[in-house]
């Protein structure tokens, strides 16, 4: 009989959160060992349910009555902590299951990632668990806690000094000490945490399993997840939907990026999309906001929690005052290196500044000078005429040291509270390393503050794409059929193109023969110029082996270059099966795309369109997204890349078909989820753009199998 299957993003977690009796198995009395401090930290920080030490000794233990096993305790424990050696764990987990625990924290190490032995430990853990319903964090995990109701499954060192303040962020991490320094940071911040999470891991319960709580929880406003893998697609793929249905902003530290391609890769495709690249795209549909540092995914997400999702910046642009033009500089370059842009201030609001403060530069970035701290109302009067603009764009103030002198740090206490009461739905942003008490007072009226110039940069246009990334339609599902593919598609590119022709594809008209007189009866046939490529299963990049000719314009051309072919192929391909040469027409005019399918091992297929042709790998500008894309999702891949002028009329060239281009990638997209089980890759390079309304041509294509015992995605 097979196992259980997991359950539900999210589902069966309360017992982590919210259960009213928890046990620690193997309980110490001493406060310094992994089952020592779990009981410490829960009685520390008033945690009112009833805490059940059990260790095989019995007696008291932390001042508390001991249990000799998890099945003498007085009543079932919801949450069972296990802080016993790796060999005692899966009995354990028997007696728990026994008891009717409905949750059970491993911190124990020593499973799959010490060996086999430890890994088949984990396995019947987990079978153990599934078969009973119950959940299991861990193992090799700093398991989870719940700051309201001090609920702590945990022994974190971050959690020794003081509890974080109850709040809003919550915080779920594949690493335990990565997960711990971020909730330490954010309490540091003056910003309350909700719940974290720490899943090590994954036997059971995954970091979808924690986005998902986490969204459901009333407590928490964003979600901070700190990922190194994902071990199922849809089940992250449901947790973020989860989470963007319930306007719950997720911030993902994504760590562990791997290297471009695959080393076997037999396409462009292949060689282009890399699984780091796969996980930007996953995040992108799901409105996800990706950052690439710590101290960005602590600095955004403790602004995103200030302001929520309904006051995120609605467009990038910003105002930067400062009292130094040379402050404003540095801003300005650091904004626009960001992506963000500085509208210019209309006349009106120059005005107006000029009014408060006549020696202010007016354009933006502002050079207020030294007199706009001279007395809250004149400070009040520039911020207001700043915030009444019609640009409607994010006021950026630089303090510098201000908030150490306690006059200035009166000033601008004193203005700033004035104006988010004038302006509460106008975004403010300040710029200050001052005392952590004044960031605090700040932070306390909805501003965020940002430590340094380029913190606020690399924020300010962290929260603009997450504004972005929410405002988009939900991600398509495949809901079609799932055939069989004719095994010749592998053989050459004549058949691959057939295939892609039924899937709605424009192809050539072409024609495979096998001797120098079926060439030019072809070409004749086809018209002159023509293209003449080998036909061979075993080569994949023709122009390597001096596999093609182009433009030939006459029957002897033709016959040339069929008897220089095959010469080259028997020659520099020896093992090469031939299929003969294929005649093509020799299509002019428009530009050179590239598009592909390759198989990524957790999201399935992942189609990529670039530009190239036979440069795509040098190029490497490229956008990728998992199967299947919609053509509005092609679109935006399409026109996000850094030639897309090319394609739009650059310095004089014709508009080319971007409709064609983008509805060419969405059908790639579907014939790829139709034929999944058994195409690994797909190659169409090039793809000849034509001007507007003329379309498309797919004139070279590679399909690859996908190696047998392969399990699906």
């Amino acid at each position: 009989m097979s196992a259980p299957l997991q359950q539900a993003p999210g589902a069966g977690l309360d017992a982590f959160f919210e259960a009213d009796a928890v046990a620690v198995v193997g309980a110490s009395d001493d406060v310094t060992k992994i089952g020592g401090r779990p009981v410490q930290l829960l009685r520390k920080y008033g945690y009112a349910g009833a805490i059940y030490p059990v260790n095989p000794k019995g007696g008291t233990i932390q001042g508390l009555p001991g249990y000799a096993s998890v099945l003498d305790t007085p009543t079932a424990p919801a949450l069972a902590i296990l802080a016993v050696p790796a060999p005692a764990a899966l009995q354990a987990v028997r007696d728990c299951a026994e008891r009717g625990v409905r949750g059970v924290i491993v911190l124990s190490a020593g499973f799959a990632e010490a060996g086999p032995e430890g890994a088949a430990l984990q396995a019947g853990m987990v079978r153990v668990a599934r078969e009973h319903g119950m959940r299991l964090l861990g193992p090799n995990c700093l398991g989870a806690v719940n700051v309201a109701n001090s609920l702590v499954g945990s022994f974190s060192i971050a959690l020794e000094q003081s509890m974080p303040p109850a709040g809003q962020a919550g915080i779920v991490s594949q690493s335990g000490n990565i997960g711990s320094l971020t909730m330490r940071n954010m309490a540091s911040r003056g910003l309350g945490v909700s719940r974290f999470i720490a899943t090590g891991n994954e036997a059971d319960v995954d970091v979808a399993d924690g986005i998902a709580a986490l969204a459901q929880d009333d407590a928490t406003r964003i979600i901070l997840c700190c990922m190194e893998t994902c071990r199922h697609a849809g089940r992250l793929a449901a947790a973020l939907e989860m989470a963007r249905a319930r306007n719950k902003p997720v911030i993902v530290l994504k760590i562990g990026a791997t290297e471009q391609g695959q080393a076997a890769a037999a396409s462009h495709t292949g060689a282009l999309t890399g699984s780091d690249a796969v996980f930007d795209a996953v995040f992108r549909r799901h409105g996800v906001l990706r950052v690439r540092s710590f101290e960005e995914l602590l600095d955004v997400g403790h602004a995103a929690a200030l302001l929520g999702p309904e006051r995120l910046p609605a467009t990038d642009g910003v105002t930067l005052v400062a009292a130094s033009g040379g402050f404003g500089i540095m801003m300005a370059d650091a904004m626009v290196q960001a992506g963000m842009t500085l509208p210019p201030l209309a006349e009106a609001t120059r005005a107006l500044i000029r009014e408060a403060v006549p020696t202010a530069g007016t354009h933006n970035p502002v050079d207020a000078s030294a007199q706009m701290s001279a007395r809250p109302d004149i400070l009040l009067k520039m911020l207001s005429a700043l915030q009444g603009d019609a640009s409607g764009s994010t006021l950026v103030l630089l303090l510098a040291l201000s908030l150490y002198n306690p006059r200035l740090r009166g000033v601008y206490l004193e203005a700033l509270s004035k104006i988010r009461a004038s302006h509460p739905d106008r975004l403010l942003v300040i710029i200050s390393q001052g005392p952590p008490d004044a960031v605090a007072e700040i932070n306390a009226l909805g501003i965020p503050v940002f430590p340094s110039i380029p913190a606020a940069a690399a924020g300010m246009a962290g929260l603009v794409r997450l504004g972005r990334l929410a405002a988009l339609p939900p991600a398509a599902a495949y809901s079609g059929p799932v055939d069989a593919v004719d095994p010749a598609v592998f053989r050459n590119e004549f058949h691959a193109k057939k295939a892609l022709a039924t899937a709605g594809i424009s192809v050539p008209r072409e024609e495979v023969v096998a001797s120098a007189d079926e060439a030019v009866r072809s070409a004749r046939a086809t018209g002159y110029p023509v293209v003449l490529k080998i036909a061979s299963e075993d080569i994949a990049h023709k122009t390597e082996i001096g596999g093609v000719a182009l433009d030939l314009a006459d029957d002897e051309a033709v016959r040339q270059a069929y008897g220089r072919i095959m010469d080259n192929a028997r020659t520099r391909a020896p093992a090469a099966r031939l299929g003969g040469v294929l005649v093509a027409p020799m299509v002019r005019g428009g530009v050179e795309l590239i598009a592909g399918v390759s198989r990524d091992p957790v999201f399935g297929p992942v189609v990529m369109v670039g530009f190239g042709g036979i440069y795509a790998e040098i190029l490497k500008d490229v956008a990728v997204q998992v199967a299947p894309v919609s053509e509005e999702e092609a679109q935006h891949m399409i026109r996000g890349l850094r030639m897309f002028p090319l394609l739009d009329g650059a310095r004089g060239r014709p508009k080319a078909d971007v409709a064609a281009a983008a509805r060419t990638v969405a059908r790639l997209s579907e014939f790829a989820c139709r034929h999944a089980a058994e195409v690994a890759e797909i190659d169409m390079n090039p793809i000849l753009v034509r001007p507007e309304g003329e379309g498309v041509l797919v004139l070279d294509a590679l399909m690859v199998p996908t190696p047998r015992n392969t399990p699906a995605p």
